[in-house]
């Protein structure tokens, strides 16, 4: 399916699934998240909202899904983080670099940051694969 061939939830649900977009930053068609954007018909009115720690703050409504779900689809595709796919947080810079280095000899887009974990001097580094990149590596993933 193509991105213009998108015309509902469900259609927009399963293109996002297609293409490996992880779903725990969005809730399209009822999918349950902590914290992140969503797509809902509530009583025939289309709802693009946000929520956080069960509370769900409505951005915007449409009258049609189409025009619901071209919204929420233009919005995804936008977050430079929405494709990106958690691999793990690593402490030490040799494992990182094992990692990194398997990911390039698979041909595998991905994405890293550093964050202070434990405080200034306990940084972490995290690694995510970029869509769906994801498949090519699960045996990678830290539990």
């Amino acid at each position: 399916m193509t991105e213009t061939e998108i015309k509902t939830i469900t259609e927009l649900e399963k293109w996002l699934k297609e293409n490996c977009y992880p779903m725990n930053s969005y809730s399209i068609n009822g999918n349950a998240i902590y914290e992140g954007f969503g797509l809902e018909n509530n009583g025939g009115l289309f709802q693009w909202f946000y929520t956080e720690r069960g509370d769900k703050q409505t951005l915007e409504h449409f009258a049609t899904e189409k025009e619901a779900v071209e919204y929420a689809l233009k919005k995804i595709k936008s977050d430079e983080h929405a494709n990106r796919n958690y691999i793990g947080m690593y402490k030490s810079d040799q494992e990182v670099e094992q990692i990194l280095s398997e990911l390039k000899k698979r041909g595998i887009e991905y994405w890293t940051d550093k964050i202070p974990y434990g405080g200034i001097n306990d940084w972490r580094t995290r690694i995510f694969v970029i869509g769906c990149g994801i498949k090519n590596a699960q045996d990678l993933i830290k539990s």
